[in-house]
């Protein structure tokens, strides 16, 4: 009996193993098609590698469908572990190491507002929306917490589509507003929803608010301050031990390791782990990186570079067939007139918080510049307003998070899950598929305007630049014209941007880069690059 008993065991054991393997089997061909398509869509200005894994995984998924007879229409699970844990740090981690970093900290206290400000004003009017709306639609039993919870969730904007929409090179401004903005803003959403679930929400008061916005504050400051010094303890690691002289792959080892192990620190210290891998991401690509070998430089590049790419699609594809989960579906199937309902609802109060805070945020933002081509003006606002509308696998992730720990299958639970795919697939494809004819219609004349806001590359991505530097010295020269540096406090404020970059490239050749090294202060060693060779990129 005990024989047959374990004999059952061990084939039911090799059954599902064998099924993993041909589910894994099945992903990763998928994720080779999701590629070549992409490659040969690369010139079609309509799609973008996103949209096309999102619509393999849909087409996966109904094919998967079919053939289990409406059981299933996935090979894996989503698992918020496995979005969190393993995809998304490698991608914020190379955009912020890939980043254009003088036009991001030019740019740093409109980002600020738009993702710190900006995203409690859209959570507070989906939120409130959310209340109002959908408690006289009775769709099901939903406590005061689910309301927020909603709020907080659809305010995430998707980061990583605005990688694949927007261009970097030809938007440079754009770029860093959308994408810095959506790093802030999915850490702010994530903070805002673990906050939703450990306060206590049935008595709001004037207390409990303010300490809402410390927590926020001291996750905000703590994460960016554990990143910076992941960031510096690899650049001094590196820079004391010389690797080089023995094998570039223990540098590459060890830049991966210790950008994740910011990541994985911030998990266990409850801080934001987005925010601490962005600026480790950042200090490293301004000190680390210089600080290895030729080889090292090239390798690191492209391998962060690489890893992102994979685990974009990886998302994309992910969520596109577990999108069409029957098991979701099956509670709201009877009344679709209503889902519809509550999903167009929530896709018009995505809509108006995010119009009811770039705008009025933009016009704020105005008032501190004082060139005419640093003002941001409204075609600028409309791109940047419909740039950052797309939601993505961070919404999904916190609504499984919050709608299936108890139940899925209550009618309240299953409508906000269902809407929320809805929302994210509709705003992807929709939004992701205009964005590009968008911006060639609004701002017809980029290349301009890219060599007037941002004339330096990126570091790792050219092998160049200092963090706040940039190839020109806009100090000194504009339009061939002599500019003096401000010495008055009055004039530190009227041109705040070139004065900050000034004191900041003077403490950081003093003290920074001799401590840490850097472009410029590595010392030689064989394999390393020559002062000829660091020359040739000054």
């Amino acid at each position: 009996m005990e024989t047959s008993f374990l004999l059952a065991k061990i084939n039911m054991l090799m059954t599902s193993d064998h099924s993993s393997v041909v589910s894994m089997n099945l992903f990763v061909a998928l994720l080779c098609a999701c590629i070549v398509v992409g490659h040969l869509l690369e010139e079609y200005r309509w799609m973008n590698e996103s949209i096309t894994a999102l619509a393999i995984g849909l087409c996966t998924g109904v094919v998967i469908l079919l053939t289990t007879e409406g059981k299933s229409s996935r090979l894996m699970v989503f698992s918020e572990d496995l979005f969190f844990i393993y995809l998304l740090p490698p991608i914020i981690f190379n955009a912020g190491f890939q980043v254009k970093k003088k036009q991001f900290f030019r740019n740093f206290m409109t980002i600020m507002l738009f993702g710190a400000i900006g995203t409690l004003i859209s959570f507070g009017i989906i939120s409130l929306g959310a209340v109002h709306i959908f408690q006289k639609m009775n769709i099901g039993p939903l406590e005061m917490r689910d309301y927020l919870a909603i709020g907080a969730i659809l305010s995430a904007t998707d980061s990583v589509c605005t990688l694949q929409v927007l261009n970097q090179d030809e938007t440079p401004l754009l770029y860093s507003l959308v994408f810095g903005e959506g790093v802030v803003n999915d850490a702010a959403s994530v903070v805002l929803f673990n906050a939703i679930k450990s306060f206590d929400i049935t008595h709001i008061n004037s207390r409990i608010a303010l300490e809402f916005m410390g927590n926020f504050l001291y996750l905000f400051i703590l994460s960016t301050m554990l990143g910076v010094l992941a960031g510096l303890l690899s650049a001094y690691i590196v820079k004391k031990l010389y690797f080089g002289r023995h094998s570039t792959d223990r540098e590459v080892a060890l830049m991966i390791l210790m950008a994740y192990l910011s990541y994985m620190l911030a998990e266990f210290f409850y801080l934001s782990a987005i925010l601490t891998v962005f600026f480790c991401g950042i200090v490293m690509s301004h000190y680390t990186w210089h600080n290895v070998t030729e080889s090292s430089r090239v390798t690191t590049k492209h391998v962060f570079a690489t890893l992102s790419f994979v685990a974009e699609i990886f998302i994309f594809l992910y969520v596109g067939m577990d999108a069409l989960d029957i098991e979701k579906w099956g509670v709201v199937s009877n009344s679709p007139g209503k889902s519809i309902k509550v999903s167009s609802i929530l896709l018009g109060l995505v809509l108006i918080g995010r119009a009811a805070f770039v705008f009025p945020l933009s016009f704020l933002s105005n008032l501190t510049r004082k060139s005419k081509y640093e003002k941001i003006d409204l075609k600028q606002q409309v791109t940047i307003w419909w740039a950052g509308l797309m939601r993505g696998a961070v919404s999904m992730a916190l609504a499984y998070n919050q709608f299936t720990r108890s139940d899925a299958k209550l009618r309240g639970n299953a409508f906000m899950i269902t809407s929320t795919i809805t929302v994210v697939l509709f705003s992807t494809v929709v939004f992701g598929l205009l964005t590009k004819p968008l911006v060639r219609i609004l701002l017809p004349s980029t290349k301009y305007f890219a060599s007037t806001t941002s004339s330096e590359p990126s570091s790792p991505k050219s092998f160049t630049q200092p963090l706040l530097s940039n190839g020109h010295d806009l100090e000194s020269h504009q339009n061939g014209k002599s500019i003096l540096r401000p010495s008055s406090l009055h004039k530190l404020l009227s041109m705040p941007s070139h004065t900050v970059h000034h004191y900041w490239r003077k403490f950081d050749d003093a003290f920074m880069r001799p401590v840490f090294g850097g472009r410029g202060f590595v010392p030689f060693i064989p394999c390393s690059p020559t002062d000829q060779d660091d020359h040739q990129w000054l």
